[in-house]
């Protein structure tokens, strides 16, 4: 049996990022939906969605963030030049920034506005802040920004991610597939 290989990310962390991947998915389209003037009718429905699935996000984010800080992966290969290992650790530590100013500047709006977070009402948890609606508004405008920011850094991330599926050294095997392929037993 070969020794597993540590450059790689494990089960959870790969896991964790495709579900954070599916997550910014959904809440970017339920984003842009629920402020479409074509979509009035699923609006409320939209933006219950959007704030219940910000609240899962944050907690998916944290537990991340958690998993990354206790279970370090080796760095890119010796090969891979300064310049993209540069450009990837800033990359993803805007990215890490970025998902969680994202739920935490989209609840101040929220309930610094006086809305309500549905599923966090019926969870009996009630807001950390009320009434606050020059903040709220200020955050709207971050939670904006953040979001384009946050769009512009993902489509960099997938050209980095084709780049490395292109030139197949590898790196992808990293992060994908989210599951670890069993080991081959000898003989098969």
């Amino acid at each position: 049996m070969t020794e597993p290989d540590r450059s790689d990310y494990g089960t959870v962390a790969r896991v964790l990022h495709w579900a954070t991947a599916v997550m910014v998915v959904v809440q970017l389209g339920a984003g842009i939906a629920m402020t479409s003037e074509a979509l009035p009718r699923f609006g409320d429905a939209l933006f219950i969605l959007h704030k219940g699935m910000g609240c899962v996000f944050f907690l998916v984010i944290g537990a991340r963030l958690l998993w990354k800080l206790t279970h370090p992966v080796s760095p890119l290969l010796p090969r891979t030049p300064l310049l993209q290992r540069w450009l990837a650790s800033v990359t993803h530590n805007l990215l890490y920034a970025l998902l969680i100013l994202l739920p935490v500047s989209g609840y101040i709006r929220t309930v610094g506005d006086g809305y309500p977070i549905e599923m966090l009402d019926a969870m009996g948890i009630p807001p950390l802040i009320t009434d606050i609606p020059d903040t709220a508004h200020l955050m709207l405008v971050v939670h904006k920004v953040a979001g384009y920011l946050l769009v512009a850094l993902i489509a960099g991330h997938v050209a980095a991610a084709a780049h490395y599926a292109v030139e197949r050294d590898g790196v992808m095997a990293r992060i994908w597939p989210p599951v670890r392929p069993r080991a081959t037993r000898a003989g098969e």
